[in-house]
């Protein structure tokens, strides 16, 4: 049985870098004790792009906690601090930074299929 809630503060845990790409990422699911959902901080760099993918059954959604960019379907997207944005399974979607800042988002994927260390479901266009 996991516990009932916990709390994390991001900046204690280490950051690596994705699988597909150098892009920081703090890996929050685990420590959270998330059973349904997996949930990351991704740490975008200005000229840094995250691999556009899709995954299989998953939907994400991510929120910005800086200004940051995402591209869906090759279209990048401004968002604003504080701003949601919803990404269905089968669209393509990566985050991206075309500034001098960096941008922080959170990003929440469900049902929890694969994860950092082991994609599952994630797909990446050859």
């Amino acid at each position: 049985m996991t516990d009932s809630f916990a709390v994390v503060d991001p900046t204690t845990v280490r950051p690596e870098e994705f699988q597909t790409c150098e892009t920081a990422v703090r890996k929050l699911t685990e420590r959270l004790g998330c059973t349904e959902m997996r949930v990351n901080q991704v740490l975008v760099e200005p000229d840094e792009v995250t691999t556009p993918h899709t995954h299989e059954g998953q939907e994400e959604v991510f929120a910005a906690l800086t200004d940051g960019q995402i591209s869906i379907e090759g279209d990048v997207h401004d968002v604003p601090a504080g701003g949601v944005v919803r990404v269905h399974p089968d669209t393509v979607r990566n985050l991206c930074n075309h500034t001098d800042d960096r941008h922080v988002w959170l990003a929440f994927g469900a049902p929890p299929v694969g994860s950092v260390e082991d994609f599952g479901s994630y797909v990446v266009e050859e």
